[in-house]
């Protein structure tokens, strides 16, 4: 008989992080359900049947479906309220059930309506500053774990105050296999290959022996725990249409956290990986996999900064990995409930933390710190405000700042007075070039797109630079991408005023789409000049109007 093939490195890879992300994703999505307010089994259920969706539809290879820290505290904030609120007898899990289906359509509205275009709005210093605080904020809040302490809440300072109120602030045998696992993980790390990204499962196994053997949990470390009975069935959410009004606000604002949250961690790790992702598709996952959390006894799901962080350093390599993920997950809390709940907390915190650290990179701040200080800022503004305040207040003023600084940069655009390079058909700033200029021409080139941030300002900076001799004007318009209407209004305005001042206002290198919204607005007939070729063909002394 032939030996029977090995598998693919492609496949090995997939299915050795599918183990790793496992057995990470049991603990956290009991841990997630119990902070939502939510029966521990919820969370189970959240991180199976979810986890197909994303797969048959998303694009990133590290993002796998499952309760999140952030999703679940803002999901015990709309179920707290809404209880409050809500006809007696209603449950928890019910609300839960209708805060996932909604969730999930408004996601899956936004991919039909095209959202997936703001994601435009996160340039890459809001990528790289929120990548960064998020990682520091995963270490941050697994430090008391690896102490043998516990403490919640997911800000500096709420992690800073629990650790010193905690009655244990430290644990001396914790600390021993914290610092035990993290020194097998870094040199696995370190051996790189197979070896390398197997270690976090060899290094859990140990552990899950170790603990066994010397009855860690009766010397006072805190281990995983039993876990509950794995109970996945078909759900259908409550059809009261007085808990669906009351739970779509929060909703909503679940859809724009779980969006905004995931493509910016998806996407940063993609541009690592030089993958392409697809925006509306990863929107697409995210609605069908909330939609089946809903259908399927669970609870609002996301991609979990964690968990990508863990799949992308264990180097997963294909959208494969959710569906072992999946199996895995149901394998495993039907078959190895009881040596899991040997396992110590710490561990699990080490290999976190140690998937959190390779995400850390400090090159992008030296590089902009060199090239744009102002950028340098925004993305140190939001790695802090992603540690000391919320990921969701870091991602709204990054934005923010972002387009500020945008608005900015149209407001204030570069304009530069161009002459013929001596010999050549080639026409440059004068300030930083040897050229010719033409007696009684003045060429300009308006380095932006004339918008109405900008348009106010055109006639006043093509004036200040006529003189008494002047009697053209010629803007070379290769550097415009877009004129609006504000743009289109001030053109004319300019035409206008040169002409009563005897001055003809000439066009050159317009591009096809602006020249045909030119057309639109009958141009030829509206202005007194003409539109060139080419700036050499516009210099030429045919086309002068003496």
């Amino acid at each position: 008989m032939p030996a029977p093939q090995a598998l693919p490195p492609s496949w090995r890879d997939d299915a050795v992080a599918a183990g790793i992300i496992t057995l990470l994703l049991i603990p956290q999505s009991l841990a997630y359900a119990l902070l939502a307010g939510l029966p521990a089994e919820l969370g189970l259920a959240a991180s199976i049947v979810p986890a197909l969706a994303y797969a048959a539809v998303g694009t990133s290879p590290v993002s796998v479906m499952g309760p999140g820290a952030v999703l679940s505290l803002m999901t015990a904030q709309a179920l707290q309220h809404a209880l409050a609120v809500a006809p007696e007898g209603t449950s928890a899990a019910a609300l839960a059930g209708v805060l996932a289906l909604e969730t999930g359509a408004v996601l899956l509205l936004g991919a039909a309506l095209r959202f997936d275009a703001l994601v435009a709005l996160l340039s890459v210093p809001v990528l790289h500053g929120f990548m960064t605080g998020a990682a520091l904020t995963i270490v941050i809040t697994q430090l008391p774990v690896l102490a043998g302490s516990s403490s919640g809440g997911t800000r500096l300072v709420d992690v800073a105050a629990g650790w010193l109120g905690a009655a244990r602030p430290g644990h001396l045998l914790t600390l021993g296999i914290t610092v035990a696992a993290i020194t097998l993980l870094w040199l696995g790390r370190r051996a790189g290959g197979q070896a390398g990204r197997a270690a976090p499962l060899a290094v859990m196994a140990l552990a899950i022996a170790g603990a066994a053997l010397a009855d860690a949990s009766g010397h006072g470390v805190a281990v995983v725990g039993a876990l509950p009975a794995l109970a996945i069935r078909p759900t259908w959410p409550a059809l009261d249409p007085a808990l669906w009004r009351l739970m779509l606000p929060s909703a909503a604002l679940l859809a724009l956290l779980v969006s905004v949250e995931h493509l910016a961690v998806a996407g940063s790790l993609a541009a690592r990986r030089r993958q392409h992702l697809v925006p509306r598709r990863e929107l697409c996952g995210l609605g069908g996999a909330n939609l089946l959390a809903a259908l399927s006894g669970g609870m609002p799901v996301g991609g979990g900064l964690s968990r990508s962080a863990v799949a992308f350093e264990a180097n997963a390599r294909s959208l494969r990995v959710g569906v072992i993920v999946a199996g895995l997950m149901a394998l495993s809390a039907l078959l190895l409930a009881a040596p899991l709940a040997l396992l110590p907390r710490a561990v699990l915190a080490a290999t976190i933390v140690l998937a959190a650290s390779s995400m850390l990179d400090l090159q992008p701040f030296r590089l902009a710190w060199r090239y744009a200080r102002e950028e340098f800022w925004v993305m140190l503004g939001v790695a802090a405000l992603t540690v000391l305040a919320s990921m969701e207040v870091a991602l709204s003023v990054g934005v923010a700042l972002s387009a500020a600084l945008l608005l900015q940069r149209t407001a204030d655009p570069h304009v530069a007075r161009i002459g013929r390079v001596p010999g050549t058909e080639h026409y440059r700033n004068i300030e930083r070039h040897a050229t010719e200029e033409q007696p009684g021409v003045v060429a300009l080139r308006i380095d932006e797109s004339l918008l109405f941030t900008n348009a106010r300002d055109l006639g006043s900076l093509v004036q200040d630079q006529l003189d008494e001799d002047t009697r053209r004007v010629v803007l070379q318009m290769s550097p415009v991408n877009a004129i609006d209407f504000s743009g289109l209004t001030a053109l004319l305005a300019l035409d206008e005023a040169l002409h009563a001042r005897g001055v003809r206002l000439d066009l050159a290198e317009v591009k096809g789409p602006l020249m045909d919204r030119l057309k639109t607005a009958d141009w030829a007939a509206r202005a007194h000049g003409r539109v060139f070729l080419s700036m050499h063909q516009a210099l030429q002394p045919d086309a002068d109007p003496r």
